[in-house]
């Protein structure tokens, strides 16, 4: 199974069309990965449809939203809401 690291770096590569060895932790969405404030949207987005399951849905509010800027922010955020490595 993929790591949390590894689903995140999916997650951006699908919706910024970057490659994938410019998704590293302390990448920055914005100033790194080129992210304008639409595609900052549908990372959270991509992020909340990637880690929900039936059981346990992932919502990510927009003051949560706002704090994450960085892959690593995304990965610690996710770790904080009980997604793990499996």
């Amino acid at each position: 199974m993929a790591t949390v690291l590894e689903r995140v770096q999916n997650v951006v590569v699908d919706k910024l069309a970057v490659d994938k060895t410019d998704v590293v932790p302390d990448a920055s969405f914005t100033e790194n990965l080129n992210a304008d404030s639409l595609d900052l949207v549908e990372l959270i987005m991509g992020f909340e449809e990637e880690f929900s399951t039936d059981e346990s849905p992932l919502e990510i509010s927009d003051e949560d939203a706002e704090t994450i800027t960085t892959v690593q922010m995304a990965i610690n955020f996710l770790n904080t809401h009980g997604i793990k490595d499996t």
